[in-house]
């Protein structure tokens, strides 16, 4: 009787790169690698020679100079005598400060107009939709300049807050609303501070560990462990006793208004504001628009089974829905992510100082480096894309179905 075995394998011959299909794909591959590496090597040693001859070479010792301008608002210590380095930095630090604010916006934004977006209420639903097609069918600088243009002309000057008879007043007598920007109370850390932060974060730690066993027992056994008043007392309780027994090591310092302007406190800038609430508002449009087809991909017979179970609309929602619906919005989440990263580089447009107004504006102007600041903005935005990437695909691998 005959048996059917695999042909011997034979020596490795160089022809077998282009005549063998299992080492021509490999072979056509590392063709294209090689061809694109000697184009970029050609282009970069021809821009280093180009700048040879014009007198100019690639440096970045001008990043240790110093600055010589001032920004309006920063996150460190920075003033005009401060390096170019110091100064892009705290660009970075700007545009990562509205970037994270705008994403946490936009998201909860969203995920709120994207849920009624399927009320039953025809008004509500209405609402929903007329804001959806308003803000994501007008160019994000627009909104912009909108806000920007609404906050510096409608709220009133520092100046309306003096006087026995005030035009204005502060809210809770700690907050300043004004054209100049919005002035809040700015904690004053003291010794023991750093234990109630440390408590404040395990309590979130706390929240999240909390919510995740009580979603477990309910999957498990089916018996259901309240969610709200508990987050809240593991949230705030040990906080506030730690707070108080260490004797309020962490105080408030109001803003007063002295002289024209008001001193002491934080002061959160309206261009600062206007870019922030412009890309939350013109984001979450998009994001809501994920968030309706998310649940609108889960099929009725998961609702109508849940509901049969006697289960809340509310935990419904919260419990069967949007726990599937995740695995189609997070794919299209992330570019939106990216979107107001990249967005935010229109901060020039109300005069907030981001890395596209410090290291591509001002710096580039005056140290005349083009191609060394603009290869420096490349490189940050490439990094933030990449990481906002890698973090949302973590947790979207978290999220997907898992097969057994």
């Amino acid at each position: 009787m005959a048996t059917i075995t695999d042909p011997p394998k034979g020596a490795f011959r160089l022809s077998m790169l282009i005549n063998d299909t299992r080492y021509r794909s490999l072979t056509f591959q590392f063709i294209a690698l090689f061809l694109l590496i000697a184009l970029f090597a050609y282009l970069g040693s021809n821009l280093v020679a180009n700048l040879r001859a014009a007198g100019l070479n690639i440096s970045y010792e001008f990043l240790g100079e110093p600055a010589g301008y001032d920004i309006n608002q920063t996150l460190i210590e920075y003033d005009s005598q401060s390096s170019h380095w110091r100064a892009a930095v705290a660009g970075v630090l700007n545009t990562l400060l509205v970037a994270f604010l705008a994403c946490l916006t936009a998201t909860i934004l969203g995920t709120i107009a994207g849920v009624l977006r399927l009320s039953n209420n025809w008004l509500v639903r209405k609402l929903m939709a007329i804001y959806v097609e308003a803000f994501r069918n007008v160019p994000v600088l627009i909104w912009i300049i909108i806000i920007f243009t609404i906050m510096t002309a409608v709220l009133p000057a520092p100046r309306a807050f003096r006087g026995d008879e005030p035009e204005a007043s502060m809210l809770f007598g700690a907050f300043a609303f004004t054209n100049r920007g919005v002035y809040t109370p700015l904690p004053i850390f003291g010794p023991g501070s750093s234990v109630v932060i440390a408590v404040f974060i395990a309590s979130i730690v706390g929240v999240f560990a909390y919510r995740r066993y009580a979603t477990k027992l309910l999957y498990d056994t089916g018996r259901l462990l309240p969610m709200g008043w508990p987050s809240l007392a593991i949230l705030f309780v040990p906080t506030l006793l730690i707070y108080f027994i260490l004797g309020r090591p962490i105080g408030l310092e109001y803003p007063e208004l002295r002289g024209f302007n008001f001193s002491g406190g934080i002061q959160i800038r309206g261009s600062l504001i206007a870019l922030w609430f412009a890309l939350a508002i013109y984001t979450g449009a998009f994001i809501a628009e994920n968030v309706r087809a998310g649940i609108q991909a889960i099929s009725k017979g998961q609702t109508e089974a849940a509901a049969s179970l006697g289960l809340r609309p509310g935990r419904i929602m919260n419990l069967v829905i949007l726990p599937q619906a995740l695995r189609v919005i997070i794919p299209p989440l992330i570019s939106n992510y990216l979107n107001i990263t990249k967005n935010s580089s229109l901060a020039i447009a109300v005069g907030y100082m981001d890395i596209t107004g410090t290291l591509g504006g001002i710096t580039l102007n005056q140290t005349g480096r083009a191609i060394e600041t603009i290869l420096l903005l490349m490189l940050f935005y490439l990094v933030i894309s990449l990481g906002i990437s890698a973090l949302m695909n973590v947790y979207n691998n978290a999220v997907k179905l898992k097969e057994r």
